[in-house]
């Protein structure tokens, strides 16, 4: 199967305007996701999918493939947009969010991997263990639970599932205790078969989508399966200054203690 990572990348972003130029690391954003993306095996072409001349720029000048799109609502659309004017063929879609630097390659091949391995299912993502309490009631970190086959049931930005008995707080406070946590953290990668990800980007938001304010659900309720690998790996998207303030100290002591 051909697999192609599209970086949907645009210019404008409310809380850290231009966020996917910044470079005080010496390098664009975007070129760290790029550069790990690239990293990845399993892919067989990498492109970024913008509709800014300033990204395309700073894009080539760092060697990736650039595939200019319109206007678009979301990174979705963006990369299927974006399929409609790459040449080559693919069978498998894996959208990498541009502002995730730090995103591992070996979580792309599981990714790719599970779709591959489970025909049944029209998409695949990935998810990690919740350790904390401010975590899981924060609705900015979304939660998936589980089938035992590994499909999605439910994503939801409220801590789901619900722990009647026990305080969701004892509980992760003192993981020995009890079981290891049942509580899940969606991580924003996709993996698409490409003939569903054309017919997803044309169906009208669902019910639920537009309720929890998340694409995923539109595909749950329009009875796709989404496959969820849990891996360990945690990539912080940037989505503050201060996100990227920690992500530019976490580079730099990387980067000082490979030159030691």
């Amino acid at each position: 199967m051909a697999v192609v990572g599209i970086i949907p990348a645009r210019l404008a972003s409310t809380r850290l305007p231009g966020k996917l130029l910044l470079q005080e690391t010496g390098k664009p954003l975007i070129q760290h996701t790029w550069e790990a993306a690239i990293a990845c095996s399993t892919l067989d072409d990498v492109l970024i999918a913008t509709d800014s001349l300033e990204i395309a720029g700073a894009a080539e000048d760092f060697g990736a493939r650039v595939v200019m799109t319109g206007d678009c609502a979301n990174g979705t659309e963006r990369a299927a947009q974006a399929l409609q004017n790459f040449p080559g063929h693919c069978d498998i879609v894996v959208n990498i969010q541009g502002d995730e630097p730090e995103i591992d390659p070996r979580s792309i091949e599981l990714c790719v991997g599970s779709l591959q391995a489970n025909a049944d299912c029209e998409m695949a993502t990935l998810a990690n263990p919740i350790s904390s309490y401010e975590q899981l009631i924060s609705p900015a970190c979304v939660k998936v639970v589980l089938a035992a086959n590994g499909r999605a049931l439910y994503f939801s930005r409220a801590p789901i599932p619900h722990s009647r008995d026990i305080s969701a707080n004892d509980w992760l406070a003192a993981p020995s205790q009890y079981q290891a946590t049942p509580w899940l953290q969606h991580i924003g990668l996709y993996a698409y078969r490409r003939e569903f990800l054309q017919v997803f980007v044309q169906l009208p938001p669902a019910p639920l989508e537009i309720i929890e304010q998340l694409e995923q659900l539109r595909a749950l309720q329009a009875g796709a399966g989404i496959h969820v690998t849990v891996v360990t790996h945690r990539s912080a998207g940037i989505d503050t200054p201060e996100d990227y303030r920690e992500f530019v100290e976490r580079f730099r002591k990387t980067a000082s203690g490979a030159t030691n």
